[in-house]
């Protein structure tokens, strides 16, 4: 009998891509004039000719069809977050009665999905249906099942964007331009473009399927919003970094594999503090493409988990008392001729094209503090900052101690001598001793300067990368325009910009702190700053259309004040509905099964007290009788705060009629969330003292432990 040979798995480079109409496959497949063109589209901006698209639409097709897919779909991503698809075949009728697969131009640039049913924030009425997508040929189409993905923008039918990519696109090329101005004062006349690179490290928890469906929160809301504490959490510390389970390490494997694929440069993987958590990171890559790999990153983990009888949660906050998950966005400034501008070099006391890009930095989170928070505000991460686990709500830049001391002598007009160069000593013959770093990291803060990126820390698991980065771009824009207005003309720019950088430190010093985080003293020390402290979205959201925000983002054509008004309204409507969902979905769980549950776990401690004292009279049953009044004060107690709780929520569903948002989210802040607080509470406790065969859903060890 013949033997079969195994299949030849693919290596690496060989897989990385391969669903990817990448560069490469455009080289080979278009003719060099369209491959030119479309070239001079992606790089410079210029309009994209029709004839061109047609001719890349039927060599993207006929690829994607050799690939399997028998469909397309203009991808986007609206303001809720998510990413949207609606799929088209390829299939033309002919005469004959026959089909053959077209795809045109056309049909490549512009789509026509119904915007009447994606978010608005009141920019598009119900009966206003018509919506635009439009292909975005910076970030190449793949092929994911059956479909060719083609990465789109969205806006309405009379121009407003409706969508994340459109102003993320309009701030990286704000950026560049005012970018480019202060290189051609320092002479750099080769430079066509300057370019944000975003590298998003993405943690996540991974549980059992079964375990998952036995759970109503998890699946309804994403996190548990029950859940007493396991005898064991992560105070050991044994999870971080150790070794991966060969149930998890096979999901990771599959999922590189699958990422590679897509063209993203998944590196590196480990588990994370919390048990059952874990993280991917990339390599950085330019944020338009990194914020769309981002997503599929995400839509990926959580495929390939269902492969694996797994769930991917994705919440800032599954599990109580242990760690939630975050989103580090490792953001940096790189021409396109290779240069990273945020690179100090060997003496940056001397790099003062360095100094003037860190000087612009410094100035823009200070200025917009509240921008940097509004673009991670979400009832989800709102549990998780401040929660010494995460950064403080309160925003501050860590630029470490040799950057400091630098910064310092150019503010007091002193002369910086330096950090002498220092080595760690191993005490083992056999290890070497290692070079150190002048400045540790601090993982406390939630703006570090790690070498030559900034780490934007506060991003929550689930949240798109899109609005941070867009915050990012164009607060940095606008001080380097003021920088370029000051020193464009300038007859001594090395002494001008000491004087603009010395301005800046003086005036923004308050904003860098190189200190613990997470201490009560910070938050006593930040408002002797006067620094802001915006604990909740409800406490931070208003401040986005304050007149210097508004002047901000019209005045660099990003948004107009009509969107900016639109996703004011989105995000608060986002808010309330999740906490109006998770507070369904508590008082659900309390009445049809812990209710229920506890009560008939009462009642068979009755029943065994009236067992014993039948065979013999007095006999002592302490135990059983204690946990009876026990729990059935928690009982009482439970059904009291279900009942506050519904009809908190009933009010709560009223009080929407007056169409302020801004009313029915404080509602939901003030009133539900601490009523939902206080039936856990009760709730936590009586899991804590019923029988385990009674309790009705997986417990925290369970769902923690059991992958």
């Amino acid at each position: 009998m013949a033997m079969s040979c195994p299949e030849t798995r693919k290596s690496v480079p060989e897989l990385f891509g391969s669903s990817v109409f990448n560069d490469d496959v455009m080289q080979e497949r278009l003719p060099k004039d369209v491959y030119k063109s479309l070239r001079k589209t992606i790089d410079e901006g210029k309009d994209l000719d029709l004839n061109v698209a047609n001719a890349v639409a039927n060599a993207m097709k006929d690829w994607a069809v050799e690939h399997g897919a028998t469909h397309y779909t203009h991808w986007f991503q609206p303001l809720n977050g998510i990413t949207a698809e609606k799929h088209d075949s390829f299939i033309s009728p002919t005469s004959d009665g026959r089909v053959i697969m077209q795809f045109s131009g056309k049909e490549l640039v512009k789509g026509e999905p119904d915007a009447s049913s994606f978010p608005s924030g009141g920019l598009r009425a119900t009966f206003e249906a018509r919506g635009y997508t439009a292909w975005d040929p910076t970030s190449y189409a793949f092929v994911k099942g059956d479909s060719l993905y083609i990465p789109t923008a969205f806006c309405s039918y009379s121009g407003e964007t409706l969508d994340k990519k459109t102003p993320l696109l309009r701030s990286m090329e704000d950026l560049s331009v005012q970018a480019l101005r202060i290189l051609r004062l320092f002479g750099d006349q080769k430079s066509k473009r300057v370019v944000t690179t975003v590298g998003p490290e993405q943690e996540y928890f991974l549980v059992d399927k079964k375990l998952y469906d036995q759970r109503p929160d998890l699946r309804f809301t994403g996190r548990t919003l029950f859940g007493a504490k396991a005898p064991k959490g992560q105070e050991l510390d044994d999870h971080y970094f150790g070794a991966i389970k060969p149930r998890v390490a096979a999901f990771m494997k599959d999922l590189d594999e699958e990422l590679w694929k897509l063209g993203i440069l998944a590196k590196t993987k480990h588990n994370e503090v919390a048990p059952a958590q874990h993280e991917l990171a990339p390599i950085f890559t330019t944020t338009n493409i990194a914020t769309d790999h981002n997503q599929l990153t995400m839509e990926t983990m959580k495929n390939v988990a269902a492969r694996h009888g797994l769930v991917c949660l994705l919440n800032e906050k599954p599990f109580e008392g242990v760690n939630g998950s975050g989103k580090h966005n490792n953001w940096s400034l790189s021409t396109d001729t290779g240069r990273n501008l945020l690179d100090p070099g060997k003496e940056p006391e001397k790099n003062t094209q360095f100094l003037l890009f860190l000087a612009a930095i410094i100035k823009g989170v200070d200025e917009y503090q509240d921008l940097l928070r509004i673009s991670v505000a979400s009832a989800g991460n709102d549990h998780r900052l401040g929660a010494n686990e995460a950064p403080p709500a309160i925003v501050s830049m860590f630029v470490g101690d040799e950057l400091e001391a630098i910064l310092d002598a150019i503010e007091n007009g002193a002369a910086y001598t330096g950090i002498e160069e220092k080595k760690l000593q191993t005490g083992v013959h056999v290890l070497p001793d290692l070079s150190m770093d002048t400045t540790d990291r601090n993982r406390t803060s939630p703006f570090a300067f790690t070498g030559n990126k900034f780490e934007f820390r506060m991003l929550g698991s689930a949240i798109s990368i899109s609005c941070p980065n867009i915050m990012l771009n164009t607060i940095a824009a606008e001080e380097l325009r003021q920088f370029a207005d000051q020193l464009e003309g300038s007859a001594d720019l090395e002494g001008d910009v000491r004087k603009i950088v010395q301005r800046v430190m003086k005036e923004h010093k308050r904003i860098i702190f190189n200190g613990d985080g997470y201490s009560e003293a910070w938050t006593q020390e930040a408002k002797r700053r006067g620094l802001l402290n915006l604990p909740t979205t409800v406490d931070a959201l208003p401040r986005y259309l304050d007149q210097k925000n508004v002047e901000l983002f019209t005045s660099h054509k990003i948004y107009t004040e009509a969107e900016m008004e639109a996703r004011y309204e989105t995000i608060l409507e986002e808010y309330s509905k999740t906490l109006n969902i998770e507070a369904l979905t508590m008082s659900e769980m309390t009445r049809q099964d812990i209710l229920p549950a506890v009560s008939g776990y009462i009642a068979s401690l009755a029943e065994a007290v009236a067992s014993k004292r039948a065979v013999i009279s007095g006999l002592p049953c302490a135990a059983e009788t204690s946990l009876i009044q026990k729990l059935s004060g928690l009982l009482d107690s439970a059904y009291e705060k279900v009942e506050a709780l519904d009809a908190l929520v009933t009010d709560g569903k009223a009080s929407e009629y007056d169409h302020n948002t801004l009313r029915v989210a404080t509602y939901y802040k003030d009133k539900i969330i601490p009523a939902m607080n206080e039936l856990r509470a009760v709730v936590d406790q009586m899991e804590v003292d019923t029988s385990a065969a009674f309790w009705p859903y997986p417990s925290y060890g369970d769902l923690m432990f059991r992958v």
